[in-house]
C-alpha cells in the first residue's frame, strides 16, 4: 500500500503546479456548447427576487407585500429545487427542463399580468407559487455536466471554482439589469425580460443532449435522492447558506428602500451592483488560489468576516459609507459560497453531488426569501435601514451554527487511499 501512495501521489512533484488554471477548463472539448445557454438560464436566480420586488412595491406602495410575493416565490423555489434535481438524475436533464421553463416563463408573466392590474396580494402569492417551484436548475445541472466532462481530472476543482465565480457574475449582471429596466423603462420590465432569458437559454441548454449526464437506474437514484441530506455535514452547510440568502434578500429590499426614501431610486442597482462587483472579484481571486489552509478552517475564518462586516451595514446612513460597506459584504460572501461547494466533494458520494447542489441553491432561496418577508416588513414598520438588521442577525445565527457543528464538516477519509483510479482527486491542493 506504501509504494501504491507513492507513485500515485503526483503532489510529491514540487514543479507541479497546485492548480489548472482556468484556461486549461475553458478549452475542454464542448464546454461552451452548455456554459452560454447555461450562463442565460441561469438568470432567473438573479433577477426574479428584485425584480417582484420593485414591480410589487410599484404597483402596492408597500414593502412588506413586496417582500411576501418574493417570499413565497423563493420558498416555493428551496422546496421544488432538490426535486427537481432527484428528477434530472432519474428522467435527465432536458426531460425536467423543457416543462419547467415552460412553466416559469407563464406563470412569471401571469404574476406580472396581476400586479399590473393591481389584483388581490393573495392572487400575486397563487402565481408566485409555480414561478419559483419552475425556477430551472440551471447551476446545479451545469456543475453535473463538468462532472461527466471531467470525471476524476484535476480540473474538477477549477470547474467548481469557475462555477461559483460565475454565480457571482450573475449576481452583478442579474440585479443591475433587473434595477435598470424596472426604474428605467417599466416596473413589470425586469419580469419579462427574465421570462425572455430563461425561454431562450433554457430551451438552449436543454437541446445539448450529448453533454448531460447519462440517466442513472431507478433503483440507483433512489438511494442517492436520500443521501445528501442525510449527510450532517451537507446540513451543517445549509445552514450557511441559509445566512448567505440572507445577506442578498435583505441587502435587497434594504437598498432599494434606501435609495428610495433619498429620492433616487436609480441608486440601488448601483449600490446592489458594488455588493456584487465585490462578490465577483473575490471569488475569482479565491478560485484562482491554490490554499494550504483546510477547507474547513478557511470557511469559518471567511464566514466570520461575512458576519461582522454584514453586522454594520445598518449602521450606514450615506450612499458612499453605504457602497463601501456593501463592497466589503461582497468581498466576503464568494470564499464561502466557494469553499462550501469545494467541501461537498469531500462531503457527499458523486452520485449524490447534484442533489447536495440543489440544497444549497434551495437553502439560499430560502434564506433569501424569510429575509425579503422580514426586511419588508421592517422596512415599512420602522425607520429607513431597518432592514439592514436582516443580514446581521442570519449570519451571526449561521455562524453560530457553524462554529458549534464545525466537526461535522471534515468527510469521510476516502481520499488518502489513491490507487483506485481517483489519484487526480488527491493530489488538488486547492483544499
Amino acid at each position: 500500500m506504501v509504494s501504491t501512495d507513492t507513485v500515485t501521489e503526483p503532489s510529491a512533484d514540487p514543479t507541479a503546479p497546485a492548480r489548472p488554471g482556468y484556461g486549461a477548463l475553458l478549452r475542454t472539448p464542448g464546454a461552451w456548447r452548455f456554459l452560454l445557454p447555461g450562463f442565460s438560464a441561469r438568470q432567473p436566480f438573479a433577477m426574479l427576487t428584485i425584480s417582484i420586488v420593485l414591480l410589487v412595491q410599484h404597483t402596492t406602495g408597500s414593502y412588506g407585500a413586496a417582500g411576501a410575493a418574493a417570499a413565497v416565490t423563493g420558498v416555493s423555489m428551496a422546496l421544488c429545487a432538490p426535486l427537481g434535481g432527484r428528477l434530472a438524475d432519474r428522467y435527465g436533464q432536458r426531460a425536467v427542463l423543457m416543462p419547467g421553463v415552460l412553466l416559469h416563463v407563464l406563470s412569471g408573466l401571469a404574476l406580472t399580468a396581476l400586479a399590473l392590474a393591481h389584483a388581490p396580494v393573495w392572487s400575486l402569492f397563487v402565481a408566485a407559487v409555480p414561478t419559483g417551484a419552475s425556477v430551472p436548475q440551471v447551476g446545479p445541472m451545469v456543475r453535473a455536466r463538468w462532472g461527466v466532462k471531467l470525471q476524476d481530472s484535476p480540473l474538477t476543482a477549477t470547474a467548481a471554482a469557475f462555477e461559483s465565480v460565475t454565480d457571482e457574475l450573475t449576481f452583478v449582471l442579474g440585479p443591475l439589469l433587473a434595477t435598470a429596466l424596472c426604474t428605467g423603462v417599466n416596473p413589470a420590465a425586469g419580469l419579462v425580460t427574465e421570462a425572455a432569458l430563461t425561454l431562450g437559454g433554457g430551451l438552449l441548454f436543454a437541446a445539448q443532449k450529448d453533454t448531460q449526464p447519462p440517466v442513472a437506474p431507478a433503483g440507483h437514484t433512489r438511494v442517492r435522492a436520500a443521501s445528501a441530506l442525510r449527510v450532517p455535514g451537507v446540513r451543517v452547510l445549509a445552514m450557511a447558506f441559509l445566512g448567505i440568502g440572507s445577506v442578498f434578500g435583505g441587502m435587497q429590499v434594504s437598498l432599494a428602500a434606501f435609495t428610495e426614501s433619498i429620492g433616487e431610486p436609480g441608486l440601488n442597482g448601483v449600490l446592489y451592483g458594488t455588493f456584487a462587483a465585490g462578490n465577483m472579484l473575490s471569488g475569482m481571486v479565491c478560485g484562482a488560489l491554490a490554499w494550504k489552509a483546510s477547507p474547513q478552517r478557511r470557511l469559518v475564518v471567511g464566514y466570520t468576516a461575512l458576519a461582522l462586516t454584514a453586522s454594520a451595514l445598518w449602521t450606514a446612513h450615506s450612499v458612499l459609507l453605504l457602497a463601501a460597506l456593501g463592497l466589503l459584504v461582497g468581498l466576503c460572501v464568494a470564499p464561502a459560497l466557494i469553499t462550501a461547494y469545494t467541501l461537498v466533494d469531500g462531503l457527499v458520494a458523486p452520485g449524490a453531488r447534484t442533489e447536495a447542489f440543489t440544497w444549497l441553491t434551495g437553502a439560499v432561496a430560502l434564506g433569501q426569501a424569510a429575509a425579503v418577508t422580514v426586511a419588508g416588513q421592517l422596512e415599512d414598520r420602522f425607520w429607513d435601514g431597518a432592514g439592514f438588521l436582516v443580514p446581521m442577525a442570519g449570519t451571526l445565527l449561521a455562524l453560530a451554527t457553524l462554529l458549534t457543528l464545525r466537526s461535522r464538516l471534515a468527510g469521510p477519509p476516502r481520499s488518502r487511499t489513491v490507487a483506485r483510479g481517483v489519484g487526480h482527486r488527491a493530489t488538488v491542493t486547492v483544499d
